[in-house]
């Protein structure tokens, strides 16, 4: 899709947290020349479509979950910049904190649109100071707002220094500017010459020489340092009733980058030249796997970009085949059938590129196991899941230890939801889900000796294997070993072998009913029978006499403790103390965060079985924000009523045979 004038498609992508106006701010910004077209698809990522000034424009609008932050970053990845719709509330500026963290991270120019400031909840400098707390780039104010009491009805350029009173459902009227604003409108005005000119000569020397710069020569500097990603503007209005939409998309138009730049930022990354990107995908029924992508340069059907092509191109609005299947420079494009293009990913002629490392989303923070409704759905439930993971980088598969039951590792309950929802519509699967067990173990905490004899006569040759055999715990993380001290020959050298198998097989699950770690066996004497016996004797007799002897040596049950590295504001990281003491765990200590500004990184060991319970803690005390990544560690153990309660929980899920 061209404009008028055949100037490249641009694509700006709009982010935030829930509850900004982000739909709003894309669907009066396509107005503002007659209207755009709109399209969402189903897993949460709308696209709008538009002319402006001329010149073709892509809109895409992200989801505010902090669980489909990874809608946002690939949206970034194929977005020329991005507006960051934010709160008027500077007591909600934190809840932006993590989209700042993926624009800082991929290198996005960056325009923060605060949102709904006909609501009075404070400051605009107020919003901007607490927003500058997460944000490396320098937070730079465009305009001022004229109030009348509490009321905004107005806002000041600062540049042009031309006043504008908002008008419902119209475009601003050019006004005088009040004397009330005239003080604030001169400090916030240097504040920003002073800024601008920490990156351009010419303008530190006018006001150094006192000299008043001209406006054109403003706008070009802002416009380069935008480009350059240098400092991030901000700019003021409401969406809802179209106030300041028109000096928005101007800035858009005008400040941020084309498509080239997008196309050489990628290409420095990659090292090669990039063709084209994938940022989204979705499955319909009947008709599979469909990808958005964006041209970065002219592209034909034919294009053998990737690994196996593009597949049928179609405007992604209109779900129609491209005009002479011919993709424009910065065009976004849907890809029907085309189950082997990655999402998100770089194309380049003949190969593809893995996206940045800054696309990774979070680590999932939950694990459910998912039981079809419908037991004949079990196999297609595995390939179902198997093309969900295909299209969402967030979610993870696995089989659970011991059931080999699906496991899913998601964001949280609202990914999960829509995981579930997918598998719904577009797969016919319905599914329940389920916690999943912890992993215990359990070990022995004294030495234990037992003389075993294994004899059995059934008719024609027999089985006869007696062994003695010690059972001693070893050091946490040690495993299992085994050794023979047997002399003269009482069990036969080829048999010996037999008997460390048989110990290793009695490990699979101890008397509490538990796999047996960091244990110990010893064979320190036995006898044979020239005639029944045999490895498989000496293999019996060697579980079977290891097991017992577990069961005197004090079985002890063991819980997995999980290392947690916690990524949270650094105003919240206070509670967390209380927080992981509540759950029985270990605080090892924080961090500022190097990666992202206002963030810190908590540490910790927590009981694996706790895990849910930290990230429902943790999203609650952090408004969502707050997230971890986990890893085994080591085993410990559990005593008491809390260790008969695991045990007795667990021989009643054995006993129904779940």
């Amino acid at each position: 899709m061209l404009a008028e004038g055949g100037m490249p498609m641009r694509c700006f992508a709009v982010v935030g947290p829930s509850q900004t106006g982000k739909s709003t701010l894309v669907e009066k910004l396509g107005a503002l020349e007659g209207g755009g077209k709109k399209n969402a698809s189903p897993s949460g990522l709308n696209l709008c479509t538009f002319e402006y000034g001329g010149e073709a424009w892509c809109a895409l609008d992200t989801p505010g979950s902090v669980e489909a932050i990874a809608h946002a970053q690939n949206a970034l990845l194929a977005s020329d910049a991005c507006i960051l719709c934010v709160s008027p509330a500077p007591e909600e500026a934190v809840l932006a904190a993590p989209y700042l963290r993926v624009i800082e991270a991929s290198g996005t120019p960056c325009i923060i649109f605060v949102n709904r400031i006909d609501e009075p909840r404070g400051r605009i400098r107020d919003v901007i100071a607490a927003l500058q707390d997460y944000a490396g780039h320098t937070l730079v104010l465009r305009q001022v707002p004229i109030r009348e009491g509490e009321t905004i009805v107005g806002s000041v350029d600062l540049i042009s220094e031309r006043a504008w009173r908002y008008r419902e459902g119209q475009t601003s009227n050019l006004v005088a500017l009040p004397k009330d604003v005239t003080e604030r409108e001169q400090e916030a005005r240097t504040e920003l010459l002073e800024h601008l000119s920490e990156f351009d000569d010419w303008l530190l020397e006018e006001l150094i020489e006192d000299r008043e710069p001209d406006g054109a020569a403003l706008y070009s500097i802002a416009t380069r340092i935008l480009k350059e990603n240098r400092i991030t503007p901000v700019f003021i209005g409401s969406a809802g009733h179209g106030n300041g939409m028109q000096r928005l998309m101007k800035a858009l138009r005008h400040e941020a980058p084309p498509v080239e730049a997008l196309r050489d930022r990628l290409a420095a990354a990659a090292g090669a030249d990039i063709a084209a990107i994938t940022f989204h995908a979705f499955h319909r029924q009947n008709i599979g796997k469909t990808v958005l992508g964006r041209a970065l340069g002219e592209i034909k059907q034919a294009a053998a970009l990737g690994e196996g092509g593009l597949g049928t191109l179609q405007d992604p609005i209109a779900s129609r085949p491209i005009a002479n299947g011919l993709l424009a420079p910065g065009e976004v494009f849907a890809s029907v059938k085309s189950d082997r293009l990655p999402i998100p990913a770089l194309l380049a002629v003949g190969t593809t590129f893995p996206p940045p490392d800054w696309t990774a989303p979070p680590s999932p923070m939950l694990e459910r196991i998912l039981v079809p409704s419908n037991e004949r759905d079990e196999t297609k439930l595995s390939s179902a899941l198997a093309k969900i993971a295909e299209t969402d980088r967030g979610l993870r598969l696995s089989q659970e230890e011991g059931t080999g039951a699906y496991l899913i590792s998601i964001q949280g309950l609202l990914h999960l939801r829509e995981v579930a929802r997918t598998l719904s519509d577009v797969f016919h699967i319905v599914v329940e889900d389920q916690p999943p067990s912890p992993v215990y173990r359990e070990t022995v905490s004294r030495p234990s000796e037992v003389h075993y004899r294994h004899r059995k006569q059934t008719g024609g040759a027999g089985q006869f294997a007696d062994v003695k055999l010690g059972v001693h715990p070893n050091g946490r993380g040690d495993g299992f070993s085994f050794a023979e001290v047997v002399k003269g020959g009482a069990v036969p050298r080829n048999f010996i072998p037999a008997v460390e198998a048989g110990a290793r097989e009695a490990m699979d699950k101890g008397p509490l009913g538990f796999g047996v770690i960091d244990v110990g066996v010893t064979l320190t004497d036995g006898q044979h029978h020239a005639v029944d016996s045999s490895e498989y004797a000496f293999r019996t007799a060697a579980k079977m006499g290891a097991r017992q002897a577990m069961a005197q040596a004090a079985p002890v049950l063991m819980q997995p403790i999980a290392r947690v590295e916690i990524h949270i504001p650094s105003v919240y990281t206070g509670g967390l103390v209380q927080i992981v003491s509540a759950l029985k765990g270990q605080v090892l200590g924080f961090d500022r965060d190097e990666a992202a500004k206002g963030w810190d990184t908590f540490r910790a060991l927590i009981p694996a079985s706790t895990l849910e319970d930290l990230a429902r803690s943790l999203r609650s005390a952090t408004q969502g924000i707050g997230y971890f990544s986990k890893a085994f560690d080591h085993f410990e153990e559990v005593y008491g009523k809390e260790a008969d309660a695991i045990v007795a929980a667990h021989g009643q899920h054995m006993a129904h045979g779940q």
